[in-house]
């Protein structure tokens, strides 16, 4: 029995609403060749897209063939489309939230040093704060919609916890402070931070922490509005690339996420004038797993995609394997 929901996404260009777009799945399922390919046609309907890589390896210069870095940089042959990615846990991301608290220069060095131990302390905060920067530099922007290439599945659940993170890094400021209140008040000055006072400095921190806490908090709201947030689930039909969809969908469901695409790549089309035993092998595999997919998420587009003969990469690559996505792929039989 057919699915009654189109497997192409084109279901993504029709919601004039949508803000933000998760691309997400297993390492090596094609998230990266996905979201780019998603990149360059919503940006033939949109007025401004920008793609954002959190994956710290970074493949998006790969699929454009163009170097990028932490800022929105154009992409070339485009007017209105924009490229950036970051790594959350690099040390140049976390020193640009040192530097929203006035931590610059040598004369900074102890209290960096003081408050990189703090960060250590709290799991996740250095992701948290740094997407909390990427949060705000965006918001010198107008992007109608922002696609996130994400890292693989466990990364991605983090970002969506970050909020969760930042309280976690708020109470415990206020317990050091219940604690040892007078020695912070003073630590300002006697790690050389540059501050009038450690007083000044601690409640700088809090405020910047509980400012960025809400700013994503904020953003979150908007990732659990279907009218504005998706998340594209990319996978392989194979045991484990199944077993890591099933599991992100459980887990967006629990933030509220929605999830209604799934893109199944590298499936074999064995050609029926050269029969290949392996490939008709392979795909006879390939078919259970194709079959639970289509049992488990029948409420869902499934968009099937074939072994591609080349690597996606280049414009061109990218826009030919869009098609595929949003057009659909038709096998001769």
């Amino acid at each position: 029995m057919e699915s009654a929901f189109e497997p192409t996404l084109q279901n993504i260009i029709a919601q004039k609403s949508l803000k933000w777009i998760f691309v997400g799945g297993k390492g090596g399922v094609g998230k990266t060749t996905t979201s780019s390919s998603v990149a360059v046609e919503m940006s033939k309907h949109r007025d401004n897209v920008l793609i954002i890589s959190t994956d710290p390896a970074h493949n998006l210069s790969d699929a454009f063939d163009q170097k990028f870095t932490n800022q929105p940089t154009q992409v070339k042959g485009f007017n209105n489309l924009y490229c950036m990615e970051i790594d959350a846990q690099s040390s140049a991301e976390q020193n640009k939230f040192f530097s929203s608290l006035g931590l610059q220069g040598e004369e900074s060095q102890g209290t960096m040093s003081f408050m990189k131990e703090f960060m250590s302390s709290v799991p996740g905060i250095d992701e948290a704060t740094s997407f909390g920067e990427v949060l705000n530099s965006l918001d010198n922007y107008n992007f109608d919609v922002i696609i996130f290439d994400t890292a693989p599945t466990g990364h991605t659940l983090r970002l969506l916890n970050f909020p969760n993170i930042l309280d976690k890094a708020l109470l415990k400021m206020i317990q050091m402070k219940e604690k040892f209140g007078g020695m912070l008040n003073q630590f300002g000055t006697m790690l050389g931070g540059g501050q009038t006072n450690g007083e000044d400095f601690q409640k700088k921190l809090f405020d910047s922490l509980d400012g960025m806490k809400s700013k994503i908090v904020e953003i979150n709201k908007q990732f659990k509005d279907p009218e504005k947030t998706t998340f594209i689930a990319v996978c392989i039909p194979e045991f484990l690339s199944l077993y890591e969809t099933e599991r992100l969908a459980i887990e967006l469901a629990k933030y509220e996420i929605d999830i209604h695409n799934i893109v199944i790549n590298q499936v074999c089309f064995p050609e029926k004038e050269t029969p290949c035993r392996k490939c008709i092998a392979r795909r006879k595999m390939q078919d259970k797993y194709i079959t639970q997919i289509k049992e488990i998420y029948d409420d869902f587009h499934l968009i099937i995609n074939p072994q591609l003969d080349e690597e996606v990469r280049g414009i061109e690559k990218l826009k030919e394997y869009g098609r595929l996505l949003f057009e659909g792929y038709v096998h001769d039989k």
